[in-house]
This record gives C-alpha cells, structure tokens and sequence, in this order.
C-alpha cells in the first residue's frame, strides 16, 4: 500500500475540486487531486459543454426558419444528427484539455485516478494508496436522478449523462422533466428534427418567473415540443424504439426516452461515516464556510454541498476555500448574489430575489421596474424584440432581476455584479453604453426607477420653475 501526505486532499476533479487543486497547488501547498471518473466533471463531459454545443448546432439549423423578415427566402435545413453530435464532441476535446491530467500535474498536483473513500478522519484510500491530509474537500458533484417509476428498467432511458452519445435521431424524443435540462434539451432536438413531447408533473419551469417562464414555453410550444403539465408519469412499458409513458391524463408513445427531473449528490461509497462526516440526501451538512459541521478537517464544495447546483457556483466555491484553506481567511459563502440562465431561446436567467420572492419579503418597500426588448433599437434591428427585464429594487439598490429574451444569460451579469457589490441603481444609470446595444436594456430599467422620481414629482418640477426664473 502506497501512503502520500498532503496538506490538502480534493476528491473529485470537477469545476469546484480543480478549482481549489489549481489555487493551492499554485500557492504552493502540497495538494493530492482525486478522480475516479472522467477530469472534468458533468459539466465538461455531460452538463453545461455538450448541451450548449448541442443548442448552438440547433441555432444554425433553426436559423433558416426565421429568414423571410430579413430578405432572405426561408429554407428547411437538411440536419445531420450525427454530425451535431460530432461538433458537440469536438467542443468538449478542445475544452479537455484545461482540466486534464497533464495541466494539473504540471501544477503541481499528485493526482490519482481512482475511486476514493474515506477510512478515518485524516485519511483516504484511493485504489493501492492512502492520503493522509490536514484537509479534506470534497467535490464529487451531482448525477442525474432517475426516479423509480414502473417499467423504466424495460426501456433504455436516457440521461444527460447518455444522450451526448446518441448519434441516431430519435424519431420522437418523450422527455420526463420540464424543468431547465428538458426544456433546453427538449426545444434543441425539436429543431434538429425530432418530434419532443415533454411530460412534467407539476408546471414547467415551475422555479422561475412565471410571467417570464411562459414566455418561453409559448416560444418553446409554437416551434411544436408538445408541453403537457400537471402529469406525473406512473408507468412506462414498451422497448427500444417504442416507448409509452402512461399517465392519468393519457399515454405518450415515442421512439426514445430523456429523464431529466432533478440531481442527487455523489456520496455513495465515500463511506464518510468513517470520517464522522454527516451527511444526508442534499449533500454534506456544512456551515457557512463550507465546513464540515462534525469533521473541522473536511470541506464541502459545489454540488454536494448541499445548496445551488451550478458550475459556477462550485467554481466560486472553489475559490472562497482557497481563501480559507491557505490564508485561514473567512469563506463564508452567499447566494444571495448567484445568478442562473437556463438557455433555450429566448434565454431565461435570474439572480437575486424573484419579484413573488421580494414582495413577500419586503412588502411595500419595493419597486418593480421594467424593460422591454420591443423598446430596445438592437433588439429592433435584429428581430429579437420578444422578451423584457424586470428589476426589483429596495432602499435604491437592486435585490433582484430576471431577464427573458435574446442574450438574457449575458444581460444579468450587470444586476448580479450590483447586488454582489451593494451598488446602487445610479451605478447602472450613470453608465455609458455603447449604442445601440442590448446592454441598453438594463440602463433603460435602471432609468424606469428614477423617471417618476423625477418626470412626476410636484416638487421637482417646481424646483426647476424657480431655477429658470433665476437662471440668466
């Protein structure tokens, strides 16, 4: 048995694990990277790469649709499904490489390919080698969770984690889940061809705005996915090529089968009772540094930490640790200031309190303020005038903006930058834009909050009267 000393042991080489393993490895502790699958982690393989390299090969192939308003005849793209999967694996090759092996050994990093578990409170086994360490993090993530309906055990079913792989079109994609993964996914394969029906149990995209969330499911229904709401699936029979989902309201037949209906952490067979880690179905139980709340020597980090599961979330962990872990500095970790796109088209994103959230919370001390897309002269010239922003502000600063519309992912980067900073609504109003631009949306929602300050307001009109009368 091989036994290795670090000061720090990161198990799992995803967004949050390579995070930390790059920063500390760099700032010169002796760091001991675990991985027992594939570097990179779900968002590389499975996750956020291949499903956008997906959705832009289905932005090309949908382009042609929308032609006719700016001159050019409308065509009906002849789509080569495996060629779409090809470019979906160049992506995630050529992105490989950043997380690799090889860079992080060149870092510094010992790093083991193997499965990892805990055997006490200051020691891992991976394979043939123990690591004793002063720290621990873990960052195994999230995998897709397939509920335990009748039947699925008949059918091949589809995850994230498989349908990267499926070269063949499926002739008519049935999708279990309407939350952000089925719906991005869902409305990719309609404009690669493929008929999607999506079944969701309760409302689709039921976690969002639902003023901004039906913008897009009627974008997404007009492009002909089938939405059916309010549905659970109870059984599924059939076999390859043939799949029915059955259901209270009626039977759905399809050639293929995607469940997307949630995560569930990593945790199985890290054995972290040994480690006197507690734990449970959402992740390790920590405090607000991350810290294990029954091992001082064991962090949490991205996913299994039990809070929101985003990549970028488990890369801003990452970096709260290495503040922690090599400078003994507070790690404290918000959300308060975490945004979120799910991106169909129009893109949807949110950071902050949604307006439900801050009405609740903050009663009549809030203001709405809106913009819309159709009021946006690039917005305009581009054909992309359906969708609008809608910022919640208390006190003079934003606590929350969800954004549907063309580029809304990019567009909530300003609102999550304030609320992260504590910036007030002039710091937005004050900027100077480029023109013309969809970043003058977010200006023209920050200037909707000070108009009736200034447009309707008895005392300022009669300011500016005085002042005329003075003024030479």
């Amino acid at each position: 048995m091989n036994r290795i000393k670090a000061d720090v042991c990161i198990v799992g080489a995803g967004s949050a694990g390579l995070s930390v393993a790059a920063g500390a490895a760099q700032m010169g502790a002796s760091v001991v990277l675990i991985e027992g699958h594939k570097m990179g982690g779900d968002c590389l393989n499975y996750g956020c790469i291949p499903s956008k390299a997906l959705i832009a090969s289905a932005k090309h192939a949908h382009a042609g649709v929308e032609n006719p308003q700016f001159g050019v005849e409308q065509v009906r793209p002849a789509v080569d499904f495996a060629a779409a999967k090809d470019h979906v694996r160049h992506v995630v090759d050529t992105i490989a490489p950043v997380d690799s092996q090889d860079r992080f050994e060149g870092l510094g990093c010992t790093v083991i390919r193997d499965n990892a578990r805990f055997i006490s409170e200051t020691e891992v086994q991976a394979g043939q080698t123990i690591v004793t360490a002063r720290r621990f993090v873990v960052a195994t993530g999230s995998g897709p969770f397939v509920p335990p309906i009748e039947g699925l055990d008949s059918v091949t079913v589809h995850t994230n984690e498989t349908i990267f792989d499926l070269r063949e079109r499926p002739d008519h994609l049935l999708v279990i889940g309407g939350g952000p993964i089925g719906m991005e996914l869902a409305q990719a394969h309609r404009r690669l061809g493929c008929d999607v029906t999506v079944i969701e149990g309760a409302k689709a995209m039921g976690k969002d705005d639902p003023e901004l969330s039906a913008v897009v499911l009627d974008r997404v229904r007009a492009e002909g996915v089938t939405v059916v709401e309010g549905t659970q699936a109870d059984r599924v029979s059939g076999a390859d090529g043939s799949v029915t989902v059955h259901t209270a309201n009626g039977d759905f037949i399809g050639s293929h089968l995607l469940v997307a209906v949630g995560r569930s952490v990593n945790v199985d067979g890290l054995d972290l009772e040994k480690a006197n880690v507690s734990y449970d179905r959402k992740g390790l139980k920590v405090d607000d540094n991350l810290r294990s709340v029954s091992n001082k020597r064991v962090y949490a980090a991205g996913d299994v930490a039990g809070g929101l599961q985003f990549t970028h979330v488990a890369g801003y962990h990452g970096g709260q640790l290495v503040r922690a872990l090599m400078f003994g500095l507070p790690a404290k970790a918000r959300t308060d200031h975490i945004p979120w796109a799910t991106y169909t088209d129009p893109e949807l994103a949110q950071v902050g309190l949604t307006e439900a959230q801050a009405r609740k919370k903050h009663g009549s001390k809030l203001s709405v303020v809106r913009s819309e897309y159709a009021d946006n002269d690039r917005a305009n010239t581009e054909g992309r005038t359906t969708g609008l922003i809608k910022v919640m502000v208390v006190g003079g600063r934003p606590v929350g903006a969800s954004i549907v519309g063309h580029l809304a992912g990019e567009l909530i980067g300003i609102w999550a930058m304030a609320i992260a900073n504590n910036l007030k609504m002039t710091a937005i109003s004050n900027t100077v834009l480029p023109y013309p631009t969809y970043m003058e949306l977010n200006k023209r929602a920050a200037g909707a909050y000070f108009s009736p300050k200034l447009f309707d307001s008895a005392l300022v009109k009669k300011v500016v009267g005085l002042v005329q009368r003075w003024i030479p």
